[in-house]
């Protein structure tokens, strides 16, 4: 019969394989990013979240904090590593100096903090039980704030009635990692991991209902557009904006003509050039 811990150990596998998914899924938006050489309006905020979240949780897997936590250790470390790749991708693409310095701000600030709560945590708790259950705490609040950060964009989707700057890979390998690593946390219970895991799960399948929700909306807005950009490059550039087109559909440049005004009225022929839009004198 297997074991519960060959069971835990299969589960927190399988964890890391789709954390490594969920670490990887935002792949499609950098390329499109990359491809328009601009952030438009999709957030740098889930991927400055889960820097901390990482950066917590490996902490908390360490020996001298929570031993035989290698899987978690793994996780996180690595993607610790490709979260930062993201937000200085983010960074070089930034539109904006002002953004690129706040997000060098904030990234600093969660290093700074990490490392002084490493600093306390070690010096100040003498057990193991001690540390974790201080550094459980913070990782619990920290992995709250990851799997919550999309609120903005979900708020995004509502008003818009897109789903355009949500991608369905990036919200469902969440999902699918929320409920994957609080099975883990079942047994033994760990209620750091169970809590923000659980709260995880709930945001993730609320964006994917919200994905079904708006998914065809999203599609007749894009279409839309699409029309639209053919329709511009189609049109024809005229060097005047007249209200006489030619058969090209453009308005012919105005030409100066001369035009006989009638002598009865001002008592002699006067001769005056005006400007205006005239057919083919052909």
């Amino acid at each position: 019969m297997v074991s519960t811990e060959t069971i835990r150990t299969a589960v927190g596998i399988t964890g890391n394989i789709i954390s490594f998914a969920l670490f990887l899924s935002p792949l499609p938006t950098l390329i499109q990013i990359r491809k328009k050489k601009s952030v438009e309006q999709y957030s740098v905020i889930p991927y400055i979240a889960t820097i901390l979240n990482c950066g917590l949780w490996f902490l908390y897997s360490m020996p001298m904090v929570h031993p035989h936590s290698i899987l978690l250790a793994t996780v996180n470390g690595i993607g610790l590593i490709i979260e930062l790749l993201y937000a200085f991708f983010f960074i070089f693409y930034s539109d904006s100096k002002k953004k690129r310095l706040r997000v060098m701000v904030l990234i600093f600030a969660e290093f700074l903090f990490i490392a002084i709560l490493a600093l306390l945590v070690l010096n100040l708790a003498s057990t193991t039980k001690q540390r974790s259950a201080i550094v459980g705490s913070i990782c619990t609040a920290g992995n709250i704030m990851m799997y919550a950060s999309p609120l903005a964009i979900m708020k995004l989707v509502i008003t818009t009635k897109s789903v355009e700057y949500m991608p369905l890979f990036v919200s469902l390998a969440s999902f699918a990692n929320s409920v994957n690593w609080t099975a883990y946390a079942f047994y033994p219970f760990d209620p750091f991991i169970v809590v923000p895991n659980g709260v995880g799960a709930v945001f993730g399948l609320t964006q994917l209902l919200l994905y079904a929700r708006f998914y065809k909306s999203t599609r007749k807005q894009l279409a839309q557009e699409d029309k639209t950009e053919v329709g511009l490059a189609k049109k024809p550039i005229c060097e005047n904006y007249k209200s006489t087109m030619d058969k090209n559909g453009c308005l012919p440049q105005a030409q100066e003509i001369p035009q006989i005004l009638d002598p009865s009225l001002m008592g002699s022929a006067v001769v005056v050039l005006i400007k205006e839009p005239l057919n083919s004198l052909a």
